[in-house]
């Protein structure tokens, strides 16, 4: 009896644990579960959840379209199943990542970007939420002549399959967009 009272008093942190972040990443869920207290916006990025493969394509300085790069890039839920994170692996070593936060009280989502390359000691942020199928963030971004505008970011054609996204200046009517980055994933088979 005496060697049950130590193993009972090292299990019951362990199950404790196990019952506060049941939905984090786990053997089971290896990309966490969405928790069901969380906003139900958080199922906006459902489809996303996982790794896929992806091609990237971003504008030169001389406004001609680059080569294509491969990337993964992995979703999962994040703060047991409250919040969603990315991160983009690409072979080159330059990797990005987002947390992203969905707030009620404002009825939008908030993506705050850090990257390895470029590290700031102060996040940007995104801002914005679906529009139709496409889930579509902005940014506050003049151009380089000054003019006032955003940077927007659409996710498209979201399915079990994959997605598209794209990055683009747009200006506050969104009459004009320039396109200066393209990205097509196709979801890995888990």
């Amino acid at each position: 009896m005496r060697y049950i009272f130590p193993f009972l008093f090292l299990m019951i942190p362990a199950l404790l644990y196990a019952q506060q972040y049941e939905y984090a990443a786990s053997e089971a869920y290896p990309f966490g579960r969405p928790h069901p207290d969380a906003p139900k916006q958080l199922l906006d990025y459902e489809s996303l959840i996982g790794e896929c493969d992806c091609t990237s394509t971003r504008r030169n300085p001389d406004q001609t379209w680059g080569a294509p790069e491969d990337m993964i890039w992995r979703f999962s839920y994040i703060m047991n199943g409250t919040a969603v994170q990315d991160q983009t692996l690409k072979a080159n070593g330059g990797h990005t990542g987002s947390i992203r936060q969905y707030i009620a009280d404002s009825s939008k989502w908030y993506v705050h970007y850090y990257s390895n390359i470029a590290p700031s000691t102060r996040l940007s942020a995104w801002e914005g939420g679906m529009r139709g199928d496409s889930i579509v963030l902005y940014k506050e971004q003049k151009t380089p002549t000054g003019i006032d505008g955003f940077y927007r970011i659409t996710f498209s054609d979201i399915s079990q399959d994959g997605f598209n996204w794209i990055g683009e200046w747009v200006d506050p009517e969104e009459t004009i967009t320039f396109p200066t980055w393209k990205i097509r994933c196709r979801k890995r088979k888990q």
